[in-house]
């Protein structure tokens, strides 16, 4: 279709000067000196739009916890603690994020939230969880993280390795639209400067496979259509899966 990527490349020429400063090899940087500071700020809106949502998909992790009845937590890519609030009293949380430019913010979440018992904080990409022990954790969690890491697949062979027998892994993500929808349709042409602006968010990813292909006993999955302002992010995936 010839309309796609003429339509594609007025947008691209409307961020013509992020495209020159990504050339620059300047961009990069920038993105990750300042995502973390609007990313703290779009999780507060998506946690007012989503809430009943979140505290729903979040509701049974008690049921998780081990022999100790205590709930230990890994939450990947952590980013500014916006998942807190859902977390049970006494839970202990483990983070992780890629990106130590978060930390301020997260920081400021734990302060929020004396709820929860911070186990420690892990700087690494999801795909490379070295620090954290084979079966070691009650619940695994991962929010609007999958649409921007380099690999699901590893990403999840991660979470299953790191994961006690019986745990479960939490997810919620924006994904593909229906391919026949008008929602798919702009996700094509906004995607490559989506993923320039969003620190390499892909608008187009059917996460749901890889969910469904990963080696979890059992996954409870549901799509929805999130009422947020932009309609190429409303499909949405969220559940969990045991392993």
């Amino acid at each position: 279709m010839v309309l796609i990527p003429l339509l594609r490349g007025c947008v691209q020429l409307l961020a013509l000067p992020v495209y020159v400063l990504s050339y620059l090899g300047l961009w990069d940087f920038l993105c990750k000196s300042a995502f973390p500071f609007f990313m703290a700020r779009i999780s507060k809106v998506y946690n007012r739009k989503l809430h009943k949502e979140k505290r729903q998909l979040f509701s049974n992790l008690q049921e998780f916890a081990g022999p100790s009845g205590r709930l230990t937590v890994l939450e990947i890519g952590t980013g500014s603690g916006a998942n807190f609030q859902f977390y049970p009293p006494g839970c202990r949380v483990i983070c992780t994020e890629p990106n130590p430019k978060f930390e301020k913010y997260l920081r400021q979440s734990v302060a929020e939230n004396p709820h929860l018992q911070m186990e420690g904080f892990v700087a690494a990409p999801g795909e490379d969880l070295r620090p954290v022990p084979d079966g070691s954790v009650d619940v695994v969690v991962c929010t609007l993280v999958l649409c921007s890491v380099p690999s699901v697949q590893a990403v999840l062979e991660e979470v299953l390795r790191v994961l006690r027998p019986g745990g479960a892994f939490y997810f919620m993500e924006h994904v593909a639209a229906d391919r026949s929808s008008w929602n798919y349709f702009w996700q094509q042409i906004c995607y490559p400067t989506w993923k320039l602006l969003g620190d390499g968010c892909s608008l187009t990813r059917e996460t749901w496979k890889d969910l469904e292909n990963a080696k979890f006993s059992d996954l409870n999955l549901r799509h929805i259509m999130a009422p947020l302002m932009l309609s190429f992010v409303h499909p949405h995936i969220l559940g969990y899966a045991v392993k």
